[in-house]
């Protein structure tokens, strides 16, 4: 992998956990060093911060204002963090909801070095989004879906990268699972316990399933009391795991057969596919269609009940069918999305 031979400079609003070893691999490819700008979450939030190793970080004041679809943050101390730093290149949240970016990019500007944002993509395609993202000199997307939305609002092809969002690092081996399954099917989900990620429907398509199905479920969050109180109602062998982190996720992929994220969001889509686990996650913001393909597993709609049944249905058909998609869940994590292809392509847009 190439090195980027300058000094790096890196904005998030917060730095979550999960981010730390791209992060600090991405600092790894830095011959001058990577420097870190990230500030704390709000406490309903509930995100937990991380620190890194390689990557110098700085902790910058988030100034929260507002809530809901009106959030914007102001970052105090950007300017005083690129003076300290200096760095040859900034890579920021490509978030017009941060309001202290615009200044720093003006500041890298004026003194003739170049910025990149980093971001799902752009959701509404109008004069304000257009006038965003023309302030960047690259830009690197999460998807293919969030790059053509670069695109489309005239920011030139050859200046958008694709770096797929991932957080686990390239898998070493696959563990073969048995072809024919014994006492029961095991279903798992992994996240947080809260009413977008949709567990009261997987819960309730269990039930209805009416296969030996033993259902788990790791997380925790708001939720949980409600969903308890329904499983002992209606899918009393639900098993609530609570929240496990890193290793401690390990056995519970392992023994599982069918990953399922009924609702948006969630990263543990790819450390399920790491362990070989063919997946059914609801369609969001993009960054699953390149994830999530019709030989490893199934797409459907976040708030589709019936489609979730079926599509269980479907997947739990054929066991010979699911280990085979399975095992292209692994392929795909193992050769094209990972933390190692991540930092390669934020290395060739710093190069290029």
């Amino acid at each position: 992998m190439n090195q980027f031979k300058g000094k790096l400079a890196l904005q998030q609003r917060v730095l979550p956990s999960y981010r730390v070893p791209f992060f600090d691999l991405l600092a790894s490819h830095c011959e001058n060093s990577m420097t870190l700008f990230a500030g704390m979450p709000r406490q309903e939030e509930m995100i937990a911060s991380g620190q890194t190793q390689i990557a110098k970080y700085v902790e910058a004041k988030n100034i929260h204002l507002l809530g809901g679809k009106f959030y914007l943050c102001y970052q105090q101390g950007f300017i005083n963090w690129l003076e300290e730093s200096n760095p040859d290149a900034l890579i920021v949240e490509a978030n017009p909801r941060y309001l202290s970016t615009p200044l720093a990019v003006n500041w890298m500007h004026k003194r003739g070095r170049k910025v990149i944002g980093w971001g799902l993509g752009a959701p509404k395609q109008n004069w304000f989004w257009k006038r965003f993202v023309h302030q960047f000199d690259a830009m690197i997307a999460y998807s293919q879906r969030g790059a053509d939305e670069y695109a489309q609002l005239g920011f030139p092809r050859e200046k958008i990268f694709v770096a797929h969002n991932s957080v686990s690092s390239k898998p070493e081996k696959i563990d073969n699972r048995p072809l024919t399954i014994i006492d029961h099917t095991t279903i798992l989900f992994v996240g947080r316990l809260q009413n977008r990620k949709r567990i009261d429907s997987l819960i309730r398509a269990c039930a209805e399933i009416k296969l030996n199905l033993r259902l788990i479920i790791v997380g925790d969050g708001p939720e949980r009391e409600n969903l308890q109180t329904l499983a002992k109602e209606i899918y009393p062998s639900t098993e609530f795991i609570g929240a496990k982190h890193g290793v401690e996720l390990k056995p519970y992929f392992e023994k599982s057969d069918l990953f399922v994220l009924p609702g948006t969001g969630g990263l543990a889509v790819q450390e399920a596919m790491s362990y070989g686990l063919p997946v059914i996650v609801a369609k969001g913001d993009g960054t699953q269609d390149d994830l999530v393909r019709e030989k490893n597993g199934w797409q459907i709609e976040p708030e589709n009940y019936k489609v979730l049944v079926s599509t269980m249905k479907e997947a739990l058909s054929d066991i010979k069918r699911l280990r085979e998609m399975g095992k292209e869940s692994f392929r795909i994590v193992s050769e094209e999305i990972n933390i190692q292809k991540m930092a390669e392509v934020f290395v060739k847009a710093l190069n290029s």
